[in-house]
C-alpha cells in the first residue's frame, strides 16, 4: 500500500510517500510545496491546489494521511493553514482517494509511543523505521512521513482488522 501523508500549511506543505508491506515500510519520495511569502494569498491557495492535484497524479498513493489542524496562541495562522487544509482536502477528493485525518498526538503515539513525544523523538523513529541514514528535509517533510507512518502502523494494527473486517 502507497500512503501519502501531508502536513498542511501555506508557506509550506509538506509530503511523504511510504509504501508499507506486512508491516514493513519505505520511503518513496518526500519534499514540500512552498508558496512565496508576497504572494496573494488566494494565488497561495490556487498554487497548493494545482501542485498537490500534481502530486498525486505523479505519486499515485493508494490513500492519503493528513494531519488535523490544532489551533494554538496564532488563530490568523490557523486560519490560513486551514483555507490551505481545504484545498489539498478538494484536490484529494478531486483524485478520488480515500482520506484520514490524524491529531498531532495521535502521530506521535503511533510513531514513538508516547503521545506527548517531543519533535526530535518523532524524527529520531522515523528515520530509524524507516531505516535512513537522517531524517528527511525539510522539517515538514520529515512530519509528513510521520503521518504516513502514523496511518500505516494503524490501519495495519489487529484493531483495525478488526474494526474493518
Amino acid at each position: 500500500m502507497k500512503i501519502l501523508g501531508i502536513d498542511p500549511g501555506y508557506g509550506i506543505t509538506g509530503f511523504g510517500l511510504i509504501e508499507g508491506q506486512r508491516g514493513q515500510f519505505q520511503l518513496l519520495r518526500c519534499g514540500a510545496i512552498t508558496t512565496p511569502a508576497g504572494m496573494d494569498f488566494s494565488a497561495r491557495l490556487e498554487m497548493i491546489y494545482e501542485d498537490m492535484r500534481r502530486l498525486l497524479e505523479v505519486t499515485k498513493p493508494d490513500v492519503v494521511a493528513i494531519e488535523e489542524l490544532f489551533f494554538g496562541q496564532n488563530v490568523t495562522t490557523g486560519i490560513g493553514v486551514a483555507q490551505s487544509r481545504g484545498v489539498i482536502l478538494l484536490a484529494i477528493r478531486q483524485a478520488g482517494l480515500e482520506v484520514y485525518s490524524y491529531k498531532p498526538m495521535q502521530v506521535k503515539q503511533a510513531v514513538v509511543g508516547y503521545g506527548n513525544a517531543t519533535k526530535h523523538q518523532v524524527m529520531d523513529m522515523t528515520k530509524r523505521l524507516l531505516r535512513l541514514q537522517s531524517a528527511p528535509k525539510p522539517d515538514d517533510a520529515a512530519d509528513a512521513v510521520a503521518i504516513a507512518l502514523c496511518h500505516g502502523r494503524a490501519s495495519t494494527s489487529l484493531l483495525a482488522q478488526i474494526q474493518n473486517p
